[in-house]
């Protein structure tokens, strides 16, 4: 059932609450985290489940290879640690102790993107996509909401597999509700035939508002929440590329190894021709900011996207 866009909570705080009711009904579940428990917001889970909390400290690669050790037994391990210095130290270890060895940890990126703002490119995560989309046997997923963030966890805590989860610091936004949660399979808030906006976690909420402005100039906009970047929802980008319209991709990432360039390989590969744009991070020393001055200066907001649109649509009827 579809709802109204109304505040939510921040996705870690969805996330760290979803973790207590699991832990209530399964002790063999384990957070295991390198110095996080304030930005993981789990604070609340240590004092409620001490003995179900491992603190590694700041060592990313012992933290992935003890979460793989533990869950090597039968234990359902949450690895939890910022994304830019799990995907980047202890990638090795993502790699070897979790994918290739198919143990199956939760990996969970908090503070990613640029959520960490002002403290720059040190603490920016914009590499993380790419980096594991290169490695074999690991689902990416980034939610865009509160609920997508909740169905994400309890989902991947039945799946035997490794993952990796994306999320965010700031509160988000309940997007329409109208199509059910699934890992690969991408969910449409909104259609339209004019244009297509593709777009995964804390990007999604600006390609929503944009197809909002782009309505009052009668311009109709589908959006895509592909929450999953691997395995992507080829069968839906098939389903909206039909359509024709100009598509374009947001994500709070590099443009390269990103959604955006993994869209565009299949849709260059099976022939497609729809007008294509890719809106994230370009490949600069990214600006200072706040995470929301760094993601307005990029584009990656109602009305950079709008104006993106406009630019797509004028280009495609001008040819």
């Amino acid at each position: 059932m579809e709802t109204s866009t109304n505040p939510g909570r921040a996705n870690l705080e969805v996330f760290s609450q979803t973790l207590q009711q699991m832990a209530r009904l399964d002790k063999d579940l384990l957070v295991v985290t390198s110095d996080s428990r304030g930005s993981g917001k789990l604070v609340p889970f240590g004092q409620e489940y001490p003995r179900q909390i491992v603190e590694i400290g700041i060592a990313e690669q012992n933290l992935v290879g003890v979460a793989a050790g533990l869950a090597s037994t039968g234990k359902k391990v949450f690895a939890v640690s910022p994304a830019c210095f799990l995907t980047a130290r202890a990638l090795e270890q993502i790699k070897n102790d979790v994918a290739y060895s198919d143990n199956p940890v939760k990996l969970i990126g908090i503070s990613a993107g640029v959520s960490y703002g002002a403290l720059g490119s040190t603490h920016h995560s914009l590499h993380d996509f790419a980096a594991l989309r290169a490695i074999h046997n690991i689902t990416i997923v980034a939610p865009a909401d509160n609920y997508e963030t909740e169905m994400a966890i309890r989902l991947a805590q039945q799946a035997e597999k490794p993952f990796y989860i994306r999320f965010g610091k700031k509160p988000m936004p309940n997007l329409p509700n109208n199509e059910h949660f699934a890992f690969g399979k991408g969910r449409t808030l909104c259609f339209g035939e004019d244009i297509v906006f593709i777009a995964t976690g804390e990007a999604v909420n600006p390609a929503y508002e944009a197809a909002k402005l782009l309505k009052h100039a009668n311009i109709q906009a589908t959006v895509v929440s592909m929450h999953t970047i691997k395995p992507l929802d080829t069968e839906l980008i098939r389903e909206v590329a039909a359509l024709g319209a100009p598509i374009i991709t947001v994500e709070e990432h590099s443009i390269y190894g990103g959604l955006g360039e993994a869209c565009a390989a299949f849709l260059l590969e099976h022939g497609y021709r729809n007008k294509f744009k890719i809106v994230g991070i370009p490949d600069e020393y990214t600006v200072t900011g706040s995470q929301q001055e760094i993601m307005d200066h990029y584009g990656i907001s109602p009305e950079g996207l709008h104006s993106a649109a406009k630019k797509l649509l004028d280009k495609s009827e001008s040819q």
